[in-house]
């Protein structure tokens, strides 16, 4: 792999706003602002294979300002994944595989549908969480089969929502240390400045919350690389303040709301091409470019490396081998599931209120 570049993360800028550009909607200016970041996390850190989304093994990787939508399509489709460039060109149409919002149902390498703010935060814990007790099931001796990190890219709205400090504040007292948050700080939502509505001490909050908390300028890759390194070492989880320019590269919007939730216009998009220097005609990515951000060879070694592991688990741990498959394939365990119909069928709900309901239910269900 060559280092890391600039033409890297513009690639990411330009998909983006030829994507919202050819749909007249979406939210361009996140992804610009955050093309650093992904760069560096996804081309450097983020362990994946393309060509198995669903390996046990892989980092998650959550974006939960789902309205920056495109930032994820990009990394996908240039990192490999199955998300061809006429996908990107479908952005927000119907039955598309690039919705305005992540969809993880629809779009293999989104590992949870995101859009309510915060509530990407809070599955991120709960991934961080599931990691931690797999790990403390599962790992054996020398044999780590459960080993990798949670990071999840967040905005100002998100940090606005109660839930982000509920799950933050658990995620601090349980010291879940493979979770790093990236903080867009960009100070901009589609209203305007947030400093109006919006001015708490991010960094205090969250070291009060135990948590190890780093600021870098959000466009200096050095820095958000050091960050990241250091987060990784950490025993604590990890916020990471990257200072932001919403709309980056473009020369007349940047740092303005009005490319929070709109399509730049034709105007704007020329200009920002020149800006960026960018000469290459709407969804043409260069093949030098997309060998620099192809993962596919990386992520293959990776999961090869861990299928080793794991068959040597296997043939020491067969029945936790076994039950880990069964999990990770989302099945019940066979007896179960012979009894769960049997338990449903005999099961009666009386007229109580819906917390009881639910307490009601569960117990019947848990004495098969």
């Amino acid at each position: 792999m060559s280092q890391l570049n600039e033409k890297m993360t513009n690639a990411i800028r330009m998909l983006s706003v030829d994507a919202v550009e050819k749909a007249k909607s979406g939210h361009p200016g996140a992804p610009m602002g955050m093309a650093e970041m992904a760069t560096v996390l996804w081309r450097k850190h983020l362990s994946h294979n393309p060509k198995n989304p669903d390996w046990a093994n892989r980092d998650r990787f959550v974006l939960s300002n789902g309205h920056a939508s495109m930032l994820i399509y990009s990394l996908l489709h240039l990192t490999g994944y199955d998300l061809s460039i006429d996908e990107i060109k479908n952005f927000r149409q119907l039955h598309s595989k690039t919705p305005g919002h992540p969809e993880n149902v629809i779009t293999k390498g989104i590992e949870t549908t995101t859009g309510p703010l915060g509530q990407g935060v809070a599955n991120a814990v709960g991934m961080a969480l599931a990691e931690k007790l797999l790990a403390n099931e599962f790992n054996k001796d020398n044999l780590n089969i459960v080993d990798h990190n949670t990071y999840c890219f967040l905005g100002d709205g998100c940090l606005m929502e109660g839930i982000s400090h509920e799950v933050c504040s658990l995620a601090g007292t349980l010291k879940l240390n493979k979770l790093v948050l990236f903080y867009d700080d960009n100070g901009i939502s589609i209203d305007g400045d947030v400093i109006h509505w919006f001015n708490e001490d991010v960094q205090k909050r969250f070291e009060a919350y135990h948590w190890d908390v780093q600021k870098v300028d959000g466009h200096n890759m050095q820095e958000i690389d050091t960050a990241l390194a250091k987060a990784k070492t950490s025993d604590k989880p990890s916020l990471i303040i990257c200072k932001t320019i919403i709309g980056k590269g473009s020369p007349n919007k940047a740092g303005g709301h009005s490319i929070h939730g709109a399509a730049l216009g034709e105007a704007e998009v020329a200009e920002t091409r020149k800006h960026l220097n960018w000469e290459h005609e709407p969804f043409v990515i260069p093949q030098d470019i997309r060998d620099d951000w192809d993962c596919t060879k990386d992520g293959t070694i990776k999961e090869n490396a861990w299928n080793e592991i794991f068959a040597n688990y296997a043939t020491s741990y067969p029945s936790e081998a076994k039950e880990f498959t069964r999990r990770m394939a989302n099945k019940l365990p066979s007896e179960f599931q012979a009894n769960l119909q049997k338990a449903l069928d005999s099961f009666t709900q009386g007229d109580v209120a819906t917390r009881k309901a639910s307490q009601n239910a569960l117990d019947a269900i848990s004495e098969y």
